[in-house]
Order: structure tokens, then sequence, then C-alpha cells
């Protein structure tokens, strides 16, 4: 397994390489960078080395990724997203997909995900889903940058799953970034939680809980 993960990260690098000196490398300052600095840098936005150039970024790409981070985090936990109904609650049992569907539902899974240290999947999904809406082009490609940092860099504390066939077709798609760059891995992402995760948390006490307390009828006043 070790050495395989070895293989895999050279050859994720290699096509880092080719995807970073076509489209996606960090713009430098005008003024501030000497003329050959463009071979100096290796290719910090997949975060494979430890250059200097990775703590200088442009002011816009700061609030850019902060706004997008927000945005991505979504829901912390079951309470701050909206209350389901009994009808809403009991209905995730039908389908993994009426789940996803329902953003109190969301929210809650989200939470339970979080006890199971694989909330990532959850985030990276849900990245897509916004990535999916932008029809920007300079927008598309910082928000590719930022996920792939952010989920798919083996170096990333929140590197979602994705088996090689599926990393390879991203890698490919980096050379030329479009909202849709990571369906296959958004896919592959949904379907690990609908095996996996989805039925651990309908037979969760976290959901019967839940279902338990929107069943009790609200208490009278005196």
């Amino acid at each position: 397994m070790g050495s395989e993960r070895l293989e895999m990260r050279k050859r994720q690098m290699q096509v880092h390489q080719e995807a970073a000196a076509s489209v996606l490398q960090p713009p430098h300052r005008m003024g501030n960078t000497p003329t050959n600095a463009s071979n100096a840098c290796c290719f910090c936005w997949c975060c494979c080395c430890s250059c200097s150039c990775l703590t200088v970024r442009s002011e816009d790409e700061t609030v850019q990724r902060s706004n997008f981070e927000r945005r991505t985090d979504g829901t912390s936990n079951c309470e701050e997203s909206p209350k389901p109904t009994l009808e809403d609650a009991r209905s995730w049992t039908v389908s993994f997909e009426k789940l996803m569907k329902s953003a109190a539902g969301r929210g809650c899974f989200r939470l339970f995900l979080r006890t199971e240290f694989s909330e990532e999947n959850m985030m990276f999904w849900l990245a897509c889903e916004e990535l999916k809406k932008e029809t920007n082009k300079t927008v598309v490609e910082e928000k590719v940058r930022q996920i792939y940092e952010d989920f798919i860099s083996i170096l990333s504390p929140k590197e979602v799953s994705l088996d090689s066939r599926v990393r390879d077709v991203i890698n490919r798609n980096m050379l030329e970034p479009t909202s849709h760059t990571f369906d296959d891995a958004q896919q592959q992402i949904y379907t690990l939680m609908q095996r996996d995760s989805y039925p651990r948390f309908i037979n969760s006490s976290a959901y019967t809980d839940l279902v338990k307390s929107l069943e009790e009828p609200p208490p009278t006043k005196p």
C-alpha cells in the first residue's frame, strides 16, 4: 500500500505540474516579480512544495478564499439548519436522495458524519454543488484550485477517498478547469456516503432521538 500511494503521489505531482503551467499558476503582482520568476517557483496551487510564494498571495485571492470557505462550510450542526418536520425526517429513511435534497437532512447528516470523522465528504459534495452554479470562468478556475487544495490533494487533512481512476480523471480535467471538473469525484463520494454512512445514520441514536423529539407534542401552557 505504501509503495502504491507513493507512486500515485508521483503521478499526481507530474500532472499537477502540467496543469499548473497551463492555467492555474497563482498570479504575481506587477513590478514585484523578476522576469524569470515563473521558472523559479514550483506549483504552489496544489500544495506540492514549501516555497515562499505559498505565503505571498494577493489580497483579492485571500478575500475570495475566505468567502468561498464560508459558503462551502455550510451548516455546522443540526440545530443551525432549518428544523425538519416529522414528515420530512421520516422521509429520509425512504432514500438517500430525499435526505440530500433536504437542507435540514443535510445538516443533521453532516453532524453525524462529524462524529465519524468523515465530515469532509459532505463538505466536498457541497463545494462541488457551489462550483456547478458558477459561470464566470475566472471564478471557476479559482474555485477549482481551492477545492483541489482542500479535498483532493494528498497533503490536505480533509482529503477525500477517491480511487486512482477518478484521480486520473481529475488530473486531466485540471488542464482545462470547468464547473464540472469534479463531477466524477462528486458522484463517487455521493455513492460512498449512500452505501456506507447513510445506513448507519438512519439506524443511529441521533436519528432516532430526532424523530422522537418531533413526535412529542409541544408542552401545554398552564
